[in-house]
């Protein structure tokens, strides 16, 4: 039972921490980040584990992660109030021109990222260009360009 306690409590502890990074954070990953998820991957084990390497407790931990994960799904699915708060929802970074940099410094998206994605994804090579620009859930930018302005 403590291992499943365990579990529990680190798995809603990553939840939280990586639901308040955001999620510009997660589509973004950098080779710190990288590390970073390697070291707390490691932090975590050991949390997990405790002094018990057995077997039996591995499985133990794996069928009670799995089974949050799909818990949480479940709870999604069902409501969108709670699919919300753990996933977020889009929000506009620039709309009809104008640049929201209030929510561009909240969701550590700078203009340098917008004008990435605008150029991969539009061929748009100015911020004048923009019309909308739109960070999803899942931490990447959508951009729709200014009639005419498409590369």
């Amino acid at each position: 039972m403590d291992s499943i306690l365990r579990a529990l409590a680190t798995y809603i502890v990553l939840l939280l921490i990586l639901r308040l990074a955001g999620s510009r954070t997660l589509a973004g990953i950098t080779t710190f980040d990288f590390v970073l998820i390697l070291i707390i991957s490691e932090a975590v084990q050991s949390a997990l584990i405790d002094n018990d390497h057995s077997m039996t407790n591995a499985f133990l931990l794996i069928i009670t992660l799995v089974a949050l994960n799909v818990l949480m799904s479940v709870l999604k699915q069902r409501s969108g109030r709670i699919e919300r708060l753990l996933d977020g929802t889009p929000l506009v970074l620039i709309e009809r021109g104008k640049i929201h940099s209030d929510r561009l410094q909240r969701e550590r998206v700078d203009e340098a990222d917008v004008l990435e994605a605008a150029r991969e994804l539009q061929g748009v090579s100015t911020l004048g260009d923009i019309d909308y620009a739109v960070l999803e859930k899942n931490g990447h930018v959508t951009v729709v360009p200014k009639q005419g302005k498409r590369g």
